[in-house]
């Protein structure tokens, strides 16, 4: 066989599933809300550790469990937590992949909240005998 053919990756879903993930403007989250942070400019760390996380795998329509785990340094606002709960769990109903859902999640915190720095990790529980742990970070030019 030639090398060519073993490196071109196949064709995404070869098992002819329906997949069919919630398309970002069908996903009805809960808005971030945000407080002024009065001491801007002094840096500290914020950490979040959310154990029910909760959204639908598009492949499977099963539930997909996870512990997220978000770190940040607020610029000039921080998160309000109640309206971080209520965001979290409106995850639910959403048919997302992984590795999307805590691109989604950064996305958003980071629109809404203009942090210094924020890392974001979502541990995976394991399905079928494996374990996925996604992790992205952003940083403000200049932070």
């Amino acid at each position: 066989m030639p090398v060519a053919e073993i490196m071109t990756p196949a064709p995404g879903n070869q098992q002819s599933l329906d997949i069919r993930p919630t398309p970002r403007a069908e996903m009805n989250l809960y808005p971030l809300d945000t407080f002024p942070y009065e001491y801007a400019g002094r840096e500290i760390t914020v950490s979040f550790e959310m154990p029910e996380f909760t959204a639908i795998c598009p492949f499977s329509d099963f539930p997909d469990f996870a512990v997220l785990r978000l770190s940040y340094v607020p610029g000039e606002r921080c998160v309000e937590l109640k309206s971080l709960k209520l965001y979290i769990n409106s995850f639910r109903d959403v048919k997302i992949f992984h590795e999307h859902v805590v691109n989604v999640i950064l996305e958003d915190f980071v629109a809404a909240c203009a942090p210094l720095r924020v890392e974001l990790e979502g541990d995976f529980h394991v399905r079928g005998n494996i374990k996925t742990v996604v992790r992205a970070s952003y940083k403000k030019d200049g932070a």
